[in-house]
């Protein structure tokens, strides 16, 4: 198997036919069609459904092509680390951001790095952070910001800040004190995440720890719809205030320091163990450490920076 056929499937792939990715890949279209009949010949399995509307992947051929991105994405790597350590830093560099974090740091991260690495086209994902983990074990990703700093063999986690959490609700009821106690913000109806959420993880290792069972009303699996609940007046939620922040500045939310040193989260950036970053991907990550870093010492995100 050779470098040039995992470009060619890809370019195939994401073009959905022999003709488009010819021409996007300037190779004949018969040749083209040879290179993947022996790919698929090698892997003894169908990657493609060819029809006359095009080609479409497989099941087999769609499970491939994550695996041939990764293998194209390592070589890229490869080249990077061999290159003068001393060079401007330059390339892709993707970064995943937790739903929460996403909110406060995307955009001030984003301009940081077109300011102060502009040779580097950065690619920002958002998801779960237990999404995050597996993307960066896979390759998908060169950075993340996850939750925790217990040990990970596959990752190298940098702890960078501790987060309160807070009790969060709309503007309907009475006003809030800047600080409640976790029985009562466990007293309130909740809307949470499901409990394989890590957020949800803490809140009820938390609760079960003093006796407490919290008062959930709905679990929602989307951070958006969660905000959107507690506008609505379904129930009030648990997030950081970091996250929150915007809301709570505009008068859409309400917002209590729960006050319970088990309600505390620490914010890491992480890498993969397997896979050395780059230039460019430590580039990244400095920049955005300093970016939350920032933002943290200014008092716009509310916390207590651990990092170096």
């Amino acid at each position: 198997m050779e470098l040039r056929q995992l470009r060619y499937f890809i370019g195939v792939a994401e073009a959905g036919s022999l003709l488009k990715a010819s021409a996007r890949l300037h190779i004949a279209q018969p040749a083209l069609g040879q290179q993947m009949a022996a790919l698929e010949g090698e892997l003894g399995a169908r990657l493609f459904v060819r029809s006359s509307r095009g080609m479409s992947l497989t099941e087999a051929g769609t499970a491939f092509l994550d695996h041939a991105r990764i293998v194209l994405a390592d070589v890229e790597r490869a080249r990077s680390v061999v290159k003068d350590t001393s060079a401007i830093p330059s390339g892709d560099v993707v970064i995943g951001l937790t739903n929460t974090i996403a909110l406060a740091a995307t955009v001030p991260i984003v301009l940081a790095c077109r300011e102060r690495l502009p040779q580097v086209r950065l690619r920002v994902v958002e998801a779960y952070s237990g999404h995050l983990r597996e993307w960066l074990q896979s390759g998908r990703l060169d950075l993340a910001f996850l939750f925790g700093d217990t040990e990970d063999p596959a990752l190298i986690k940098r702890p960078l800040l501790e987060e309160p959490l807070a009790l969060v609700t709309d503007t309907r009821g009475p006003r809030l004190p800047s600080r409640i106690s976790l029985a009562r913000a466990a007293r309130h109806p909740l809307v949470l995440p499901s409990p394989e959420h890590g957020l949800r993880r803490i809140i009820d290792e938390a609760c079960a720890a003093q006796g407490l069972v919290p008062n959930v009303v709905a679990e929602i699996d989307s951070l958006p719809s969660v905000m959107r609940a507690v506008e609505a007046g379904i129930g009030s939620t648990i997030l950081s205030l970091g996250s929150v922040a915007e809301g709570v500045e505009s008068g859409r939310m309400r917002a209590a320091t729960i006050n319970d040193t088990s309600m505390l989260r620490r914010v890491v950036i992480a890498a993969s163990v397997t896979r050395p970053g780059t230039n460019a991907s430590r580039a990244v990550g400095d920049v955005a450490s300093d970016v939350v870093k920032q933002k943290v010492l200014a008092g716009d995100w509310p916390g207590r920076w651990i990092g170096a």
